[in-house]
């Protein structure tokens, strides 16, 4: 699971590189992890792409929260009632700007005994998109979308891996209705992306 990525542009490059308004978000550059502010891009009505801050992490369904969910971070089942009815409707769907993304060996390393970080990027793309989806039930908050890892991802960790979206699929993921836009969730390229240790946890 997907529980860091880094965003290392700021709002004007993120809103260049991704055809977005930037506005008046301030981001300056830097880490994601769940529990903090970062900018996601939505479309509005006029069908004009905006940068705006959200929280990653949208509140847990009422059961959960009841007995202390957490915010929940990552969209797995795609078919869940807690977000079927949001991913139907194309204006709650959002692109979340990415410059690489972080995932954990499953096993740790036998010479240090730590589980070591893999970075991930795209050579082709210094600033792409995962597939999001926002609420503003109690806080503007979104969520990742995730599938099954590609090759790559797998040799580090076989369990998930978040949506990357095609540059050409940007605007299908904001536009198109959920049958069209629920094609696009399906692992990235191996071949298209990178890999490097960024050290142990």
């Amino acid at each position: 699971m997907t529980s860091l990525y880094r965003l290392d542009a700021s709002a004007a490059q993120i809103g260049g590189a991704l055809h977005a308004d930037a506005g008046e978000d301030p981001w300056p550059g830097g880490y994601m992890t769940p529990g903090r502010y970062g900018p996601v891009i939505v479309r509005g009505r006029d069908g004009v792409r905006r940068l705006v801050p959200r929280l990653w992490g949208v509140p847990p369904p009422p059961a959960a929260a009841l007995t202390g969910g957490a915010p929940v971070a990552h969209v797995r089942n795609v078919e869940s009632p807690f977000w079927i009815g949001t991913l139907r409707h194309n204006e709650f769907r959002c692109l979340v700007p990415v410059t690489s993304f972080q995932l954990w060996s499953q096993a740790p390393d036998p010479r240090t005994g730590k589980r070591v970080a893999h970075r991930f990027s795209l050579p082709d793309a210094a600033i792409f998109a995962f597939a999001g989806i926002w609420r503003d039930s109690e806080v503007a908050s979104f969520a990742l979308l995730t599938c099954e890892p590609n090759r790559l991802v797998a040799s580090v960790n076989p369990r998930t891996m978040p949506v990357i979206l095609h540059a050409e699929d940007h605007g299908r993921w904001l536009r198109a209705d959920w049958k069209e836009a629920q094609r696009l969730v399906a692992p990235y390229p191996s071949q298209a992306m990178t890999m490097d240790d960024a050290g142990p946890r």
